[in-house]
């Protein structure tokens, strides 16, 4: 084990910084290679993680805003979709700031949105009692519409 693998069991800040100094210097068989590979592996993971779990929300609360709000609106007075609104925004705007971050993602999208729509439909259910043949096989929200800032869906 090199001394630069070492490092990176024993403290990792510097180790990352070593490496980024011999990328620089284009010392390159210097690099601690099988560590790096495991370091870009778990960033792609942990980013396509987040991609799946931020849209998997986004989507439940279409999903409850479509098909729940005006039966909660017509039996409650008061409920006005607040909560479910902000959740949506907050969601968006987070989406919004992961795909800047990490553009590559970009070509992952819709394999990522037809991955998280069934989980969606089922958190939906879970949460509302709504029967799951209520919501179609597929995600019925485009790309477009999903980060749509002014998009809400009309309500059932």
């Amino acid at each position: 084990m090199t001394d630069l693998a070492k490092l990176y069991q024993t403290d990792y800040a510097v180790w990352a910084e070593r490496n980024a100094e011999l990328l620089r210097a284009r010392r390159f068989d210097e690099l601690d290679i099988e560590h790096l590979l495991e370091e870009l592996s778990d960033m792609s993971k942990s980013d396509r993680r987040e991609l799946h779990s931020r849209l998997l929300v986004l989507l439940a609360h279409l999903l409850k805003w479509e098909y729940q709000y005006a039966r909660l609106s017509e039996r409650w007075r008061e409920f006005d979709g607040r909560s479910w609104r902000s959740t949506i925004v907050e969601q968006r705007e987070q989406l919004a700031g992961l795909l800047r971050q990490s553009p590559g993602l970009q070509s992952a999208l819709d394999g990522a949105i037809a991955e998280a729509y069934p989980a969606a439909v089922r958190l939906t259910c879970k949460e509302t009692q709504l029967p799951v043949s209520l919501f179609p096989d597929a995600c019925p929200y485009s790309r477009a519409q999903i980060f749509d800032d002014d998009f809400y869906p009309v309500t059932s």
